[in-house]
């Protein structure tokens, strides 16, 4: 194990901001990690847990410590009559998670292929695309105490999972290090090609017997087509969450804007498309200075090559502020910023 001052991040985001951490270091497993908890100096440092590096803004050097997450393996660890127990160490990269249970015909994150990002990443998040949550197959993860270095097992009540949200991203913000996640994965699968544009991908395909594998082909190539490629333009993929709105609000606003998309959820809300409100704001395609909102899908905020995480951000104040202005409806940053 190493420690790095002043270390470069600028390939270690997906935005390729420059930044700086004012100390570095990688860790493998829990010895490494109490190890930096232990160190008179490091110990008593800010921390901050970098995955993959997919949802985070940069805004300026970090100036404390910043981990980087590399606990590796694979390995079903268990089943049941229609489970699969399969265990992941949290730095893996989620789509090799998503591809190792597809070879292998665990099936259920099928539809949540090519999210980038780390598996420890997910529960955090509580990642989710094209009908299918983290949580709907979440059975546990394995954590360490960042100022204890007690480790601990947290299973899916504990972790008060929400829209992309958690209890890592509010009680437990900054004070737990995931080091692995245990996904219940079933056995025969239940298919769920309801959602976007998977049924016509399919067609196109000419897939004739449904499968998990043909699933997340098709979800990589909705999600090529229509998404950048990090390596090439940097971005964080979705930068803000769809907004809930109450249901009487949604068809008032409807009445004005008949083509408003919406999504019912329990309880009376509708799930409002953040990125049909940011296009119909005018910014889908639109360039400002090194940064811009994307041309083929406006929730995606690019860096042009140049960007600071400061001129990203403005980016996205002036997306939310015109929304509201627009609608009167708030979108909150989906993007960790620092």
């Amino acid at each position: 194990m190493e420690i790095r001052e002043n270390y470069p991040l600028r390939d270690l985001n997906t935005f390729h901001i420059d930044a700086a951490a004012r100390y570095f270091t990688k860790v493998s497993n829990d010895d490494e990690l109490r190890t930096v908890i232990n160190d008179p100096l490091l110990g008593k440092q800010n921390k901050f847990v970098l995955g993959g590096g997919s949802n985070i803004l940069f805004t300026s050097a970090f100036p404390g410590l910043v981990i980087k997450n590399d606990y590796t393996g694979m390995s079903l660890t268990g089943e049941d009559a229609d489970h699969y127990y399969v265990r992941s160490g949290a730095g893996e990269v989620w789509h090799s998670f998503v591809m190792f249970c597809i070879r292998n015909n665990y099936a259920g994150i099928e539809n949540l292929s090519l999210i980038p990002g780390s598996v420890g990443a997910g529960p955090i998040q509580n990642i989710g695309a094209y009908g299918v949550e983290l949580k709907d197959v979440f059975y546990s993860l394995t954590a360490m105490d960042l100022t204890t270095g007690e480790t601990k097992t947290l299973f899916a009540a504990d972790c008060r999972f929400g829209y992309r949200n958690s209890i890592f991203k509010n009680e437990l913000k900054d004070r737990m290090v995931i080091t692995s996640v245990t996904l219940r994965l079933n056995k025969v699968p239940v298919f769920n090609t309801s959602y976007g544009a998977i049924e016509q991908e399919l067609v196109r395909m000419g897939v004739k017997d449904l499968s998990i594998a043909a699933i997340s082909e098709a979800v990589c190539y909705i999600r090529r087509s229509k998404l950048p490629d990090p390596d090439v333009l940097g971005n964080c993929g979705s930068f803000f969450k769809n907004p809930e709105i109450d249901r009487d609000r949604f068809n008032h606003l409807k009445a004005s804007f008949p083509a408003m998309v919406g999504y019912d959820l329990p309880a009376g809300k509708v799930k409002v498309a953040a990125g049909w409100l940011i296009e119909q704001c005018g910014w889908k395609g639109k360039r400002v200075g090194h940064t811009g909102s994307h041309k083929d899908q406006a929730l995606v905020l690019v860096n042009y090559g140049d960007a600071t995480g400061q001129e990203i951000l403005k980016l996205s104040k002036d997306i939310q502020q015109s929304v509201i202005d627009k609608f009167g409806i708030p979108i909150d940053a989906e993007v960790n910023i620092l």
